[in-house]
């Protein structure tokens, strides 16, 4: 059975921009299956499409996904509104060389680390779905305004408009700080130990007077259903956790949406993911990720 040429040739030029489609659909949607989803229905509407009508793959592939995943949003959107607690991203093991429109430097990596971290998207939550598009094509792909009013069959001043206002909100709820991996595996690593440890003083000394610290279970396992504030509030919960914590618990580093994180495992089986935004030497936020929905990607073998 001898495979059609042109169907080849569609999966190459697929395949070449792989990267770039999930980082889209993936920034636009926070959900690993709901952006594999999405690439995958693009690929068959490029398998079936006119391609010799096609002038430029990229934009046509974008434009596809970008329009499929705003069509998903406006569902998952809908499904939100019974989610129960907190909302966070479903992690994702971050390889941001593929997650790039083109070869990236060591800036350009920090700019779309920063873009598909956990703090940004829990705001990007709060656009609609054309804003969410315009920024995530705009701030993290770098497209020019005229070719998403094309993809998303808007006129350019309308996406001029929307890419402002997305851009000042987020601006305003995303941290005002930015620290490296390094540091921020340090600290966390430090947090870990004293929590681990059952070490107040020590857990005190690495969390923010005002660190916050937001979980994501869905209703699947036990967390607070609102977000902590105050180191004290904290560490004591922690020190909660940790008299109830299994004796089969092993940590394993991972890198998740662009920085450093910690995958708890409970005999082998993924219980938490812990990340942590960090400033001024000292932990702002802590994240944690207890549904058992999100984790299970990370046991795959893209982890």
């Amino acid at each position: 059975m001898t495979t059609d040429p042109s169907t080849e040739a569609a999966a190459r030029q697929f395949e070449e921009h792989r990267g770039l489609l999930t980082g889209v659909a993936y920034r636009m949607l926070g959900r690993v299956a709901d952006a594999e989803d999405v690439v995958q229905d693009a690929w068959l509407r490029w398998e079936g499409a006119d391609r010799s009508a096609v002038r430029e793959p990229r934009a046509y592939l974008v434009r596809v996904v970008t329009r499929l995943a705003v069509d998903r949003l406006r569902q998952i959107k809908a499904r939100n509104e019974s989610y129960v607690g907190p909302w966070l991203p479903e992690p994702y093991v971050t390889d941001l060389g593929a997650f790039a429109a083109e070869p990236a430097d060591t800036a350009r990596r920090a700019e779309l680390a920063d873009s598909v971290s956990f703090a940004v998207l829990v705001v990007l939550e709060t656009l609609s779905p054309l804003e969410r598009a315009v920024f995530v094509l705009r701030e993290a792909f770098g497209f020019p305004h005229a070719e998403i009013a094309a993809m998303l069959g808007r006129g350019e001043p309308a996406v001029r408009r929307m890419a402002v206002r997305a851009r000042r909100h987020v601006e305003e709820g995303r941290p005002r700080y930015r620290a490296g991996a390094g540091e921020r595996r340090d600290l966390t690593e430090r947090f870990l130990a004293a929590a681990a440890g059952g070490d107040l003083e020590r857990l005190l000394e690495v969390l923010a007077p005002d660190v916050r610290l937001v979980a994501d279970t869905g209703g699947r396992a036990k967390a607070p259903l609102r977000e902590l504030f105050s180191a004290d509030k904290v560490a004591r919960f922690l020190q909660g956790v940790r008299k109830r914590a299994a004796n089969t618990w092993t940590v394993r580093p991972v890198e998740v949406n662009g920085g450093p994180a910690y995958l708890l495992l409970d005999d082998g089986r993924p219980d938490t993911l812990v990340q942590a935004d960090v400033a001024d030497g000292l932990i702002r936020t802590v994240f944690l990720v207890r549904n058992p929905d999100k984790l299970r990607a990370l046991t795959g073998p893209r982890a």
